[in-house]
């Protein structure tokens, strides 16, 4: 006789409790990679907005395996990934109940993009945010005292991380407000780290210096969020009888008469979705180049393959539904990735040293689809269809 456990299983995990909201739409990092001192200076974190999905063709290296050295489909996400700049740096010191923050250092100049997070509206403030602090650089006095707080960094500090924040202007969408997190530095020692962090202030940084392709990574997010839901919607528990009374989108029995409370694994109605969540090994296909560099037309083709030789751009036809054109540098990961479009995405470099065959693979493309995702996509790009068109209405003019 079977178990009611595999007979009718419980409804959902418990692992996710408890389902709240997230406390804010951003991504955090609640464990960097190890540090290895005997490595080169690297950042292990980068921000990127989600744009939307599309798929690609690509071959198998795979020996061994009845897939070896033939295509298959891949479904794919592009973020869109625009310079991050770094505008200060933070130590950190070893207690016996975790890191303490120990001293801070900001830049001379911080972006409007920046200050406008300090702010809840702007457009009331005052905007003196940092204007105070920017004069210290200016007075030798001021400038000793910086110089002393990044002594005692390099003398006392064990976990050193800068202060980073997206570029908002460069991608053109409704939000002004920059997103601000702090980045841990791995590699060298302590001051080396210091010394790296304070040379690249009010410097951008790329996704390129933080990541590669072919390489196993993390992200971070908050799902999309859907409201408060029942039962049925939130556990996907079983639809009572058509005749039941009172509803039948709903738990039968919550309970015995005693113990006289609500037990915590009783499905409940209440929030669904906009739950902060962690997903690990994530596979990065490539990492393509911006068609807005600095202002000026940067690489036009970046969606193209050594198989086609089209000369496109990530961009479908017609942009990303409900996002647009993607005109800064992108990264484009195997899979799904959390939320909806235009939601800040948080890449994280792996935890876990990787030895799996999947993840040591490299990855070779053969065709990335760039078609309207509005409907059947039938072209590549508008010259295809233009070109399609012309034919089209030079035979339908030829019959009359």
């Amino acid at each position: 006789m079977s178990h009611r456990k595999f007979s009718a299983p419980r409804h959902g995990s418990m692992g996710f409790c408890p389902k709240r909201r997230a406390k804010g739409i951003r991504g955090r990092v609640k464990a960097f990679p190890k540090d290895d001192q005997k490595k080169p200076i690297h950042l292990t974190a980068f921000l990127g907005f989600k744009a939307g999905m599309t798929h690609v063709v690509r071959e198998v290296e795979k020996p061994g395996s009845k897939l070896h050295k033939k295509e298959t489909v891949d479904a794919v996400t592009i973020l869109e990934t625009p310079p991050m700049v770094i505008v200060g740096v933070v130590g950190y010191i070893d207690t016996p109940k975790g890191l303490r923050k120990f001293k801070t250092v900001f830049a001379e100049h911080l972006s409007d993009d920046c200050r406008r997070r300090f702010y809840k509206s702007w457009f009331r403030a005052k905007r003196k945010a940092f204007t105070r602090y920017s004069k210290k650089w200016q007075d030798p006095s001021g400038k000793a005292d910086i110089e002393r707080e990044l002594a005692k960094i390099k003398k006392y500090c064990s976990v050193i991380r800068v202060i980073a924040h997206t570029q908002q202007k460069l991608l053109k969408k409704r939000q002004k407000k920059a997103h601000i997190m702090e980045i841990q530095l791995n590699g060298g020692t302590i001051a080396q780290k210091v010394d790296w962090a304070r040379e690249h202030f009010e410097k951008p940084i790329l996704i390129t210096d933080v990541i590669s392709e072919d390489e196993m990574i993390d992200i971070i997010g908050v799902t999309k969020g859907h409201g408060r839901k029942g039962v049925t919607s939130r556990w996907h528990t079983k639809k009572l009888p058509r005749k039941t009374h009172k509803g039948l989108r709903k738990v039968a029995c919550i309970g015995a008469w005693h113990p006289a409370r609500v037990s915590i694994f009783v499905a409940r109605a209440g929030q669904k979705g906009f739950f902060h969540r962690t997903e690990i090994n994530k596979k990065v296909y490539r990492i393509g180049k911006g068609v807005m560099q600095d202002g000026k037309m940067g690489a036009q083709n970046n969606a193209m393959t050594s198989a086609d030789l089209t000369e496109k751009a990530i961009t479908p036809m017609g942009g990303f539904k409900h996002y647009g054109i993607v005109n800064q540098d992108y990264v484009m990961l195997k899979g799904c990735v959390m939320g909806p479009r235009k939601r800040v995405i948080t890449i994280r470099k792996s935890l876990l040293l990787q030895t799996k065959r999947a993840a040591l693979e490299k990855i070779g493309l053969k065709f990335i689809d760039t078609s309207s995702k509005f409907g059947h996509g039938r072209f590549q790009t508008a010259a295809e269809k233009a070109a399609f068109l012309v034919r089209f209405v030079w035979r339908d003019f030829r019959d009359v």
